[in-house]
């Protein structure tokens, strides 16, 4: 790799920058390919040289000072695709390029970076699985629109970030979803022909419309004068995601009147994906607006709906691929001759926006915004805990019921269960359990309603029940956005936004699966009024429709405003931006759990952070070939509502940082940022080379899981072997990501260009950090003398050594090479091939606590060993792999219409790959994780997720 990469700067440092004294002239018209229309605002760009111009409103360019001997000319206009076109220019001479045509981009391309993956996965908190492909798919820069389309199917993240490290915006309103702070990119799927006009900065630059995060910033324009005149209709063939998508969309373009209106309508759907099961409906519908008033003043509507329904996929043990295969999914079942999906994900949130534009004078604007956002996310589940209240002879109430975990993945039915035993298999149990799960192995829905109809008949509730975990979301957000132009160097930008948000959160019945009710009550609990999830309705007896197991509200309010300044000279441009805002959050609580009395009704404490921010940067043109940026970052962030209450179904509880057994307040993290590029721009080559550096401090992380065999010690004594389900809270966490980016892209012809891509990155956590965990089946945890030992709910696990683990999140090496071919006939065709690497597991940090050496008795198992113990902690490192993609689409134009198409086949080879996973915290001590690793088939090894195989996606065209 060091030899690639030095040959590399070697034969571009070889690159004469001596710039041509003589001069000529260069000039041409540029019209739209659709419609013919003159194209105005086309940027002009002769490369490698400071010579940079605008089209007038007739689509021409004159360039008067043309370096005279072979140069690039580049056209750019956002929405369409850039050409280059090589010329020669001899002294005092003139070429005349005639009729130049702008092709629209091919929109289509977008969704290669978004359905390449599944919903579950991209909100997956087991393996912190996330898409930041969205937020790259606009820009032109090589390495990152490679990292949108190539690398976007392994999960991979530029520079390591999440998606709640940038920001994405429509019409200059923040997308991103207050809970978590990543966008809910369900909100506008299948809008792609109205969300062409797209805005990127990448990393800490500077952004007209906000602050942004160490990931950019990326604010879609669905402004309805913003887009030309026509209609397009489109049908979408494919295996991945859904398996087909009808879309027509129209806009008018700008009347005589002053009226401009877009609307889109679309539809994707399938019944299953290349996942088992993964059926895909969703209907999408966008209507935009607007009205010039006069010459300084525009109003403008935007509206859209979006409702979507998904299957999810299973993440799975290396066992159960093994005995199925990849595409395996254990979400569902068969029922009446159709798959059912237990796990589906529904969204529904409409999202309405007014905006006005005021042009105060010509160096001056102001553009003011108002969004509401509005409806409910549900992902379904299976509940087996269904009871019935009883009552013996004596009077005395208690519950009885309960079923068998319906997973068929569950540990107990695979064959690895009956062979636990390596001194005394069951080898006859694990082969009828392994027929069993090959033979069938999934979810028997059939069982579910026997089970409850016998219930019925003798008098019990339902012991099975589907249901949904609601969010019903209303945000009310209104900003500011103003620009100035003090002088011809000088550019001053600032905003101020206002976010308003009133979360519902409950459980919602939605199937009773045959029976006549299902009981609000905890099937774990001790006593009946502990069991109870509503003490203010005791013994409640839920149908479908009605709110259960949980009901709470969050209040949060943000007010955030930046303020910035740009300048910009001849040999150097600069900017300088601050950043201050304030967030608060409650939970109000609607239900008073039984487990939690005196802390689940009202009001929580209200959370309340108050953050800043400060950055700038430079770029120095040492000549139009030769430049050299620089950024420099700083900022304090509120953690995430998901990441501030430690078990809000349940309780009041926020969360708090514990240090050596000192309770401290919840700190907002830090992020600090540098990077620093060189960019080379020659008539045949342009390339960018990036190193970065990005310090986060003081992170907090939630997970959910079941433990089996955890032990505590804690001043007082030891706590036995306990399990539970429970919440483990991670505070303090810092990590490191370092690296380092290359793009790279050559014009060999005028029909042929190669380009590469090049990331090589190391992000691991960079100190220890805190964990606790809590639970309401532990609340009450005792010493070996009777002694309450821990603080309510709360077990104080201490210090996880996570120092020098990687960061789970996809590869952080990956390289691309491929080549396009454009034909002035209008056909294109492209190929890459792309390896990957250095991917690693979610590692489980309770498993990497002092209680994980310690026995009963609160003293280290007699049988530890360091270095054995070492080895089981190890982080898994995936295997490498490698991709080959190919492209390609044509054209054609009859009278005033286009037909075209265009075609993707990704994975060729159909390699099989994991792309994420994560460790399950069930194995919490030695001697339990030890057995379990000794064993041929691990009983609780890590679950995966496994790319697709090989797939393709068509699309085909009509515009008029």
């Amino acid at each position: 790799m060091r030899k690639i990469i030095t040959s590399i700067l070697i034969a571009l440092a070889t690159v004469s920058v001596t710039n041509a004294q003589s001069l000529g002239i260069v000039k041409g018209s540029v019209s739209d390919s659709y419609n013919a229309a003159p194209l105005a605002s086309v940027k002009v760009t002769l490369i490698g040289t400071t010579i940079e111009q605008l089209t007038d409103a007739e689509g021409n360019f004159l360039i008067q000072n043309a370096p005279a001997g072979n140069q690039l000319l580049e056209l750019s206009l956002e929405g369409y695709e850039t050409q280059n076109f090589p010329i020669t220019i001899s002294e005092g001479g003139e070429v005349d390029l005639g009729s130049i045509l702008l092709y629209e981009v091919a929109l289509d391309q977008t969704d290669l970076s978004v359905i390449s993956l599944s919903e579950d996965e991209l909100s997956a908190d087991e393996g912190a699985a996330d898409n930041t492909a969205g937020l790259l798919q606009a820009s032109r820069d090589i390495f990152l629109s490679t990292a949108a389309y190539e690398f976007s199917a392994t999960f991979f993240r530029a520079r390591g970030y999440n998606s709640e490290n940038g920001k994405l915006l429509i019409n200059g309103i923040e997308m991103n979803k207050i809970y978590n702070g990543r966008p809910q990119w369900g909100n506008w799927g299948g809008m792609n022909d109205l969300m062409r006009n797209q805005v990127l900065t990448n990393g800490l630059a500077a952004s007209e419309y906000t602050f942004g995060g160490v990931g950019g910033s990326n604010n879609v324009i669905m402004r309805a004068s913003e887009y030309r005149q026509g209609g397009r209709v489109s049908y979408a063939s494919s295996n991945r995601s859904y398996t087909g998508r009808v879309m027509a969309s129209y806009s008018s373009g700008l009347n005589e009147k002053g009226w401009a209106y877009s609307f889109l309508a679309a539809r994707r759907f399938g019944t299953e994906g290349y996942n088992d099961a993964s059926l895909y409906d969703a209907n999408s519908f966008a209507v935009s607006v607007e009205k010039v008033i006069n010459d300084n003043h525009s109003l403008n509507f935007t509206g859209f709906y979006t409702p979507n329904r998904r299957g999810k996929s299973s993440p799975n043990t290396q066992e159960v691929y093994d005995l199925k295969n990849t595409r395996y999914n254990s979400y569902w079942g068969e029922q009446d001759s159709n798959k059912r999906n237990s796990r589906e994900r529904n969204i529904e949130e409409p999202v309405l926006m007014l905006n006005h534009f005021w042009d105060i004078n010509e160096k001056t604007t102001l553009n003011t915004n108002v969004a509401y956002q509005f409806g409910k996310i549900g992902n379904s589940r299976l509940d087996y805990g269904g009871t019935t209240l009883m009552t013996d002879t004596s009077g005395t109430e208690f519950i009885v019921g309960g079923g068998s975990n319906p997973d068929p993945t569950y540990y107990q039915k695979l064959p690895s269960y009956h062979l636990r035993d390596v001194d005394n298999p069951d080898y006859e149990q694990a082969y009828l359990a392994q027929q069993k799960f090959q033979n069938d192995g999934q979810i028997d829905w059939n069982s579910l309603y026997s089970a409850n109809l016998s219930a019925g008949t003798q008098g019990r509730n339902s012991v099975y029940a589907l249901y949904e975990d609601r969010n019903d979301d209303n945000q009310f957000t209104a900003n500011t956005i103003f620009r100035t132009e003090l002088n011809e160097n000088i550019d001053i930008n600032a905003a101020i936004t206002y976010r308003n948000l009133k979360s519902k959160n409950f459980a919602n019945m939605l199937d009773l699966l045959g029976g006549t009710g299902f009981l609000d009550a905890d099937s774990f609990s001790d006593s009946v009024d502990e069991a109870q999830n509503d003490l203010n309705n005791r013994n409640r007896i839920v149908g479908v429709g009605d709110t259960f197991k949980y009901n709470f509200e969050i209040d949060a309010n943000i007010i955030d405003g930046f303020a910035q300044a740009q300048f910009s000279y001849d040999k150097i441009d600069f900017y300088v931006g601050g950043q201050l805002s304030n967030t608060t959050y409650q939970r109000n609580g609607l239900y008073k759990n039984g487990r939690f009395e005196d802390n689940s009704f009202g009001k929580s404490e209200k959370l309340d952070f108050t953050n800043y921010g400060a950055k700038g940067g430079l770029t120095y043109k040492l000549s139009g070939r030769h430049l050299f940026t620089a950024n420099l970052g700083y900022r304090t962030k509120a953690p995430s509502i998901r990441n501030s209450f430690s078990n809000s179904r349940e309780n009041n509880d926020v969360v708090v940082d514990i240090e050596n057994g000192v309770v401290s307040e919840l700190k907002s993290e830090t992020i600090a940022s540098f990077d620093a590029s060189y960019i080379l721009r020659t008539p045949m080559i342009q390339a960018r080379f990036t190193g970065y550096y990005t310090q986060f401090t003081d992170a907090t992380e939630i997970s959910f899981f079941y433990a089996d065999g955890i032990t505590v010690l804690t001043p007082g004594g030891q706590q036995n072997e306990s399990n539970a389900f429970i919440q483990e809270v991670v505070t303090g966490i810092d990590k490191r990501n370092i690296g380092m980016e290359i793009g790279l892209s050559a014009q060999v012809t005028s029909r042929i260009k190669l380009k590469g891509a090049l990331a090589l990155g190391d992000y691991v956590y960079s100190d220890n950090a805190n964990v606790y965990a809590t639970s309401s089946a532990i609340s009450e945890f005792e010493d070996v003398n009777g002694n309450i030992i821990n603080e309510g709910d709360r077990i104080d696990f201490g210090q996880t050594n996570l120092k020098n683990y990687h960061v789970a999140g996809g590869p952080q090496r990956a390289i691309s090479a491929g080549f396009e071919y454009r034909d002035p006939e209008y056909w294109w065709f492209g190929a890459t091939i792309n390896f990957f690497s250095n991917a690693y597991v979610d590692v489980a940090p309770i498993t990497r606590t002092e209680s994980f050496g310690l026995d009963a008795d609160g003293l280290p198992f007699n049988d530890y060993d360091p270095a054995v113990a070492r080895e089981l902690l190890a982080q898994e490192k995936f295997d490498n792999y490698h991709l080959v993609n190919i492209v390609g689409g044509k054209s054609w134009r009859i009278d005033d219409y286009y037909i075209g198409f265009f075609a993707n086949v990704s994975n060729v080879l159909n390699k099989k790959y994991k792309t994420g996973g994560f460790e399950q915290s069930r194995n919490a001590n030695y001697r339990v994780l030890q057995d379990d690793k000794e064993r041929d088939t691990p009983v609780f090894g890590s679950k995966y997720w496994y790319g697709y195989g090989a797939s393709y996606y068509l699309n085909v065209y009509f515009r008029f």
